[in-house]
């Protein structure tokens, strides 16, 4: 019993059906021999097909026929061929919100639906994020010939603590970028951040942290209340004369935030 996997979005739409079911000799142009699909390869056996939501809803229909009839017809062909295939799928993709919104067939879901499994997403899950990128790193280091034994603790805390939109896949590409471009046995912390596109922070000493906050707070008071600095004062829980001396202290002055009405008023 063997296994047979493919990924539906790596196929364009046009191939996609030639790709599962095969064709005959002259089918389409190109087509100079006859050749099995997926589904005649796995015959027996398994078939995993990956992104099932990203097919094409033409195509939904032939899938759906072929497994109600055990039976697959090549693209040309005028004789279908029967086959016994254990079919998986996967998706990223909400097929309920798919199906509310016509891009995927309610009876193609159904026949499929008779075992499901949902995988929490990677951000969920962050106890095995070490266990796979260790197990990324011994795939990866074959293809590029390196002696590489892993994440340095910062690095591997900085991959601990990303945000992982792209879940799993996103994972292995920054353990691959991290791998491509390491010099040394343990990938430091500052190529897994490359890879992560996280912006390098600015070193601020404790003084100067705590001054730009405080300005940025004070524009953004200014800002709410148009300049008036009654109000901000009042929201700031400060009296009017002390938020005056926190003004002068970082050169702001309450008429750059007046609305062009409150300024002709105070005239």
């Amino acid at each position: 019993m063997g296994l047979c996997c493919h990924q539906l979005r790596a196929i364009p739409e046009a191939l996609l059906e030639s790709e599962l079911f095969g064709h005959v000799k002259g089918a389409f142009t190109g087509a100079g021999n006859a050749r099995g699909g997926l589904f005649q390869a796995a015959n027996g056996g398994t078939l995993f097909l990956d992104e099932i939501g990203d097919m094409p809803l033409a195509l939904q229909v032939k899938l759906l026929r072929v497994l109600q009839e055990r039976m697959v017809r090549p693209v040309g062909a005028t004789q279908a061929q029967a086959v016994d295939v254990r079919l998986l799928s996967a998706t990223h993709r909400d097929l309920d919100a798919a199906m509310a919104q016509e891009q995927f067939r309610e009876d193609l879901y159904y026949r499929l639906d008779v075992v499901s499994l949902t995988l929490p997403r990677l951000d969920q899950r962050r106890e095995d994020i070490p266990l796979l990128a260790a197990h990324f790193v011994q795939l990866i280091t074959v293809k590029y010939g390196k002696s590489i034994t892993g994440f340095a603790p910062d690095a591997l805390e900085a991959l601990a603590t990303a945000a992982w939109p792209g879940n799993v896949r996103q994972l292995f590409n920054v353990v691959e970028q991290s791998c491509a471009l390491t010099s040394t046995p343990l990938i430091p912390q500052a190529l897994v951040q490359r890879a992560l596109r996280v912006p390098t922070m600015e070193a601020l000493s404790y003084a100067e942290a705590r001054q730009r906050f405080e300005r940025n707070y004070l524009v953004q008071l200014l800002k709410l209340t148009d300049g008036n600095v009654a109000d901000a004062a009042r929201i700031a829980d400060r009296n009017r004369t002390e938020f005056y001396r926190l003004l002068q202290k970082h050169d702001l002055s309450p008429a750059m935030f007046r609305t062009e009405a409150e300024t002709i008023a105070d005239r």
